[in-house]
């Protein structure tokens, strides 16, 4: 199966979920055996169902760019994908799909690093990550995961509800890592993005999360992506290992409630939104930095929220590229896109980074400092709805 590369608006309104938990989404399942459109090189099929909902979306394939996603190869197609397109699937991240997710791959080998040494400071103790305080709503409300499926299956990260300029008091914005809604240089968006704040609200364990509801282990409801933007560096560079890209791994969603909700913000729901701190230096001077996540990868099981907090060094991974902050922390992936807070410049707290990668082995962090060019991607997602 393919990456959910944007072009393929089809692939992102698939009736089949990828991955664990593989169910129908909805429709009449023996749709499937009666295609109106076939792609000249794939061999995937487009059942009339599917079609429907798409021109109910507003994507009419005959017409859209005149059929040319016909003729597209596979290469060509993942590469050239231009548009975001995540239809909502109401009720496809029931609680099995959102508990059996799995953490994307993002580790890195020491010797990936071939940075120069003299912008890299020595490397941090680890930190044992600790659990964060419940209900998860009082502790660190603008935090969450977001869910999303791929081509080895239905995968997690974490995310942090930012301030929107464009409207302010109203925020829809979720602030993640590039590579948790796109592939990088070897593939396109991601399918069926999703972001559940205060996902698991009272920290139960995974047992004691078999028999849950979706009301419980999703408090605030389930929020689908309606647009999602990374950087060009991430797009051009990214890959699922050795660190490639990782000084350009953020980007921003914008949300919108799965089942229309009561008019209501994400940041009115939720109660908190963090301002976003640009240009921070490349060692905050203003105390440490606190990274929040879920991390799944062992020894942890991705359901319980945990953080560390350490003051940050810098890591370089190519000379010519930003350093990156660095902290000890023992959290594993599934943590990355989780929110970096510090002080910001009126010494509030403020998100300075995201968590992007770590070793093999554990026992450290890295995040990318927000640039011009992270603003960019802020900006432009925030004029994009401005006053709606």
């Amino acid at each position: 199966m393919l990456a959910a590369a944007s072009a393929a608006a089809v692939l992102a309104l698939t009736a089949t979920a990828c991955g664990p938990g593989e169910d129908n989404a909805g429709g009449d399942p023996s749709a499937a055996a009666s295609p109106t459109a076939t792609a000249a090189s794939g061999g995937f099929t487009i059942p009339e169902d599917l079609k429907d909902r798409l021109k109910e979306h507003g994507i009419d394939l005959d017409e859209w760019r005149g059929g040319e996603w016909k003729n597209w190869d596979r290469d060509r197609w993942l590469r050239e994908a231009q548009d975001y397109v995540n239809p909502i699937i109401e009720d496809l991240w029931d609680p099995d799909r959102m508990r059996e997710a799995e953490e994307p791959q993002r580790p890195v080998e020491e010797g990936d690093i071939s940075g120069d040494t003299g912008v890299t400071d020595p490397e941090p103790a680890a930190v044992e990550a600790q659990a964060v305080d419940t209900p998860y709503h009082s502790a660190a409300p603008a935090s969450g995961k977001v869910l999303f499926d791929g081509p080895q299956g239905s995968m997690v990260c974490s995310a942090t509800v930012v301030k929107d300029p464009a409207n302010p008091g109203r925020s829809n914005l979720v602030w993640t890592a590039g590579h948790c809604v796109h592939a990088g240089k070897d593939g396109g968006w991601y399918r069926n993005i999703a972001f559940v704040p205060s996902y698991n609200d009272s920290g139960e364990s995974e047992a004691g999360l078999e028999d849950a509801t979706r009301e419980e282990i999703a408090p605030y409801g389930v929020w689908w992506g309606d647009w999602a933007q990374t950087s060009e560096q991430w797009i051009d560079q990214g890959a699922s290992t050795g660190g490639q890209g990782a000084p350009y791994d953020y980007a921003v969603i914008h949300v919108t409630p799965e089942k229309g909700g009561d008019g209501k913000s994400l940041e009115e729901t939720v109660g908190s939104a963090l301002p976003v701190e640009f240009g921070a230096p490349a060692v905050p001077e203003a105390g440490g930095l606190e990274a929040t996540g879920y991390p799944a990868a062992p020894p942890f099981d991705g359901q319980k929220m945990f953080a560390c907090e350490g003051e940050p060094g810098r890591l370089s991974i190519e000379a010519d590229q930003p350093t990156m902050y660095r902290i000890g922390c023992t959290m594993t992936g599934g943590a990355s896109g989780g929110g970096w807070v510090g002080a910001g410049r009126d010494g509030k707290p403020a998100l300075v980074s995201n968590t992007s990668i770590g070793p093999v082995t554990g026992g450290w962090l890295a995040g990318p400092r927000l640039d011009d060019g992270a603003k960019g991607v802020y900006d432009a997602v925030s004029r994009k709805f401005a006053g709606r």
